[in-house]
C-alpha cells in the first residue's frame, strides 16, 4: 500500500506530526523533529555517532509502530546489530535490515576479485536492488548508510547528482521520511546533496590536547522550519546519544520574588548592604586559600536553612577533602547531601564538554528546584574550553539563565599572586551582579584577610574593608579598617591606632 493508496487518517497523521528522531536534545534543537516525506543528510566523518542516531532514529518510530528500513552498503548485519546490542536495544521485526553486498559469485576464486566493496556493483544492479526491498518492505522510515558507496559507484559527479535525485523522487512518491548518512571519506568538498536534502546536519568530533575527544553538531541548512543555529554539544555513551542544545536564556523566564537573602553572618550581611538579591550572580575573588569556596558554603548553609535547595559544582577541589575541610570549619555538607537538600556535583573539566555542564546545571534548577547554585572554580571552568571569547559567552548565557530562575548564583575565580597586584586568568567581572574581593594582608607580624564589595547591581553596599578570619563555627567578620591604609596593596600603613579594628588572633 503506497501512500497515496493508505488510509486517509494515516495520510493526515503523517503530515501532522513529525518524526522524531528519539534524542530529546536533537529534537530540540530541530523544532520538534523531522518533517515527513522528505529527504535528508547526516554527515560526519567515522566515528561521530552516524550510525547510532540513524539507529535510535528508527528505534523511535518503531516504538510509534513505524515501519523502519536500514540499508547499509558498508557495515553487516551482523555489525549493526551487534553496535545496537551494545547500547542494550534489540532490533526488532519492525526494522528491517537489507545488508547490500557483493553477490556470492565474487567469492568464486576463479572470478580473480581481490576487493569486495559494494564498488564491485553496477550502479544499476544497487539501485535496483534498494526499490526491490523498498516495495517488500514499505517502509515509513528509510535509512541508508552510506552515500560513499553511492558516489564511488557513480563514478562522476554528474551521475552521482542525477541518481540521488532519482532516489529522491522514488522516496516522496513511497512516502518515506529518509536519513541519508555520508561519511565524508570519498569527497568531503563534493556539495551535490547538499542542495537535493531538505536539511543537512553535520556532526563533528574535536581532539583536545589533553582529555577526551568532544563531539559537536550543526544543522546546516533546514527548509521552511525554524531551528537553533550554532554548534551544540553532544556525547556518544551507553544507552545512546545525548545532545545539549545550546542554551539561549532569553528563551526563559520565569516569575520570582526579588527576596533579600542573607548569610547568616551579621556583618557581612551589613558589608553587602542586607544581602545578596535572589535572581543575581556573585562573583567571588581572591588569590589561593583566601576562603572563596568556605563564603560560598555559607550561602549554602543559610540557604538549606531557609528551606531550600542547593547545587555546588567542584571543578578544583577533590569532593572528600572539601566535605572534610568544610566540616572541620563546622559545616555538615555531608549530611546536608545526604538528606537531599544539597547536591555537589565533583566536575572532570577534561572529559565535560561546556554544553554537557551547561544540561547538568539547569536539570538542578528545572528539576530539582534548585535556588542557590555554586560554580567553584571558573578557572576549572575555563580548563573546559580554551577558547576565551566563546567561554564568556557561555557564562554569560548561563548567568542570564540562573537569574531569570530566581537563583542566586556563586562564583569564584582564583587570581595569580598572593599578595600586591592580582591577575586574574578571565575577566568576568562585568557580568557579576555582585563582586566581592579577598585579599591577604600583614599586620602586626600576622598574615590576615580581608573582605571587601566592590560593585553591586541590585542595591547600595558598603564601601568598606573588613578584616575577616576562618574559625572552628566559619566566617567571623569584623569593624571596617577605617585606620589602615593600602590594605588591598597587601602591606597596609597604620594612619592612626586602630589595633581595635583587628579581629583577636587567636581567632585567626
Amino acid at each position: 500500500m503506497t501512500a497515496d493508496t493508505a488510509p486517509k487518517h494515516e495520510q493526515t497523521d503523517k503530515r501532522n506530526n513529525k518524526a522524531k528522531l528519539g534524542i530529546v536534545g536533537f529534537d530540540d534543537v530541530l523544532g520538534g523533529g523531522l518533517a515527513r516525506e522528505r529527504l535528508y543528510l547526516l554527515e560526519g566523518t567515522p566515528g561521530t555517532g552516524k550510525t547510532t542516531i540513524a539507529m535510535q532514529f528508527l528505534l523511535e518510530g518503531a516504538r510509534r509502530g513505524e515501519r523502519g528500513l536500514y540499508i547499509s552498503l558498508s557495515e553487516t548485519e551482523a555489525e549493526l546489530r551487534g553496535s545496537a546490542a551494545s547500547h542494550g536495544w534489540t532490533i526488532g521485526p519492525e526494522i528491517d535490515v537489507f545488508e547490500l553486498i557483493p553477490p556470492e559469485s565474487l567469492l568464486d576464486a576463479e572470478q580473480q576479485q581481490s576487493l569486495l566493496y559494494s564498488s564491485d556493483l553496477e550502479l544499476g544492479e544497487t539501485t535496483r536492488a534498494i526499490f526491490e526491498r523498498i516495495e517488500a518492505v514499505r517502509p515509513a522510515l528509510v535509512v541508508l548508510d552510506s552515500l560513499s558507496e553511492i558516489r564511488l559507484l557513480a563514478g562522476s559527479s554528474l551521475r552521482y547528482r542525477r541518481q540521488l535525485l532519482a532516489l529522491k523522487h522514488y522516496f516522496a512518491r513511497q512516502g518515506a521520511t529518509v536519513l541519508l548518512l555520508d561519511d565524508l571519506t570519498a569527497d568531503a568538498l563534493d556539495k551535490s546533496v547538499h542542495s537535493i536534502a531538505h536539511a543537512v546536519f553535520r556532526l563533528e568530533e574535536l581532539a583536545p590536547d589533553y582529555g577526551a575527544e568532544r563531539r559537536r553538531l550543526r544543522v546546516v541548512k533546514y527548509r521552511g522550519q525554524r531551528f537553533r543555529g550554532g554548534y551544540h554539544d553532544f556525547n556518544v555513551a551507553t544507552g545512546g546519544v545525548q545532545v545539549f542544545p545550546r542554551l539561549i536564556a532569553l528563551e526563559h523566564k520565569s516569575a520570582f520574588k526579588r527576596d533579600r537573602l542573607r548569610s547568616g553572618v551579621d556583618e557581612l550581611d551589613a558589608l553587602l548592604g542586607g544581602g545578596i538579591d535572589a535572581g543575581s550572580s556573585t562573583l567571588i575573588l581572591g588569590p589561593a586559600g583566601t576562603g572563596k569556596s568556605l563564603l560560598a558554603v555559607q550561602y549554602v548553609v543559610a540557604a538549606i536553612a531557609r528551606g531550600e535547595r542547593a547545587a555546588m559544582f567542584i571543578f578544583d577541589e577533590e569532593l572528600g577533602l572539601l566535605l572534610e575541610r568544610t566540616r572541620t570549619m563546622g559545616f555538615d555538607l555531608a549530611g546536608l547531601r545526604d538528606s537531599g537538600h544539597l547536591t555537589i556535583d565533583q566536575v572532570d573539566a577534561a572529559e565535560l564538554s561546556p554544553g554537557e555542564f551547561a544540561h547538568l546545571v539547569r536539570s538542578q534548577v528545572d528539576e530539582a528546584q534548585v535556588k542557590t547554585v555554586v560554580i567553584d572554580s571558573l578557572n576549572g571552568y575555563q580548563a573546559s574550553m580554551p577558547d576565551q571569547s566563546a567561554l564568556i559567552l557561555h557564562i554569560h548565557e548561563l548567568i542570564q539563565y540562573l537569574n531569570r530562575q530566581g537563583v542566586a548564583t556563586f562564583l569564584t575565580v582564583a587570581q595569580h599572586g598572593l599578595v600586591g597586584d592580582m591577575r586574574s586568568p578571565i575577566d568576568v567581572t562585568y557580568l557579576a551582579d555582585t563582586v566581592v574581593l579577598l585579599r591577604y594582608f600583614e599586620a602586626l607580624g600576622t598574615v590576615r584577610r580581608a573582605i571587601s564589595v566592590v560593585k553591586k547591581r541590585t542595591g547600595a553596599h558598603e564601601d568598606t574593608i573588613r578584616e575577616y578570619s576562618i574559625t572552628g563555627t566559619g566566617l567571623r567578620v569584623g569593624e571596617p579598617l577605617r585606620s589602615f591604609q593600602g590594605v588591598l596593596r597587601g602591606v597596609p600603613t597604620l594612619v592612626r591606632g586602630g589595633d581595635a579594628e583587628l579581629l583577636d588572633s587567636g581567632d585567626l
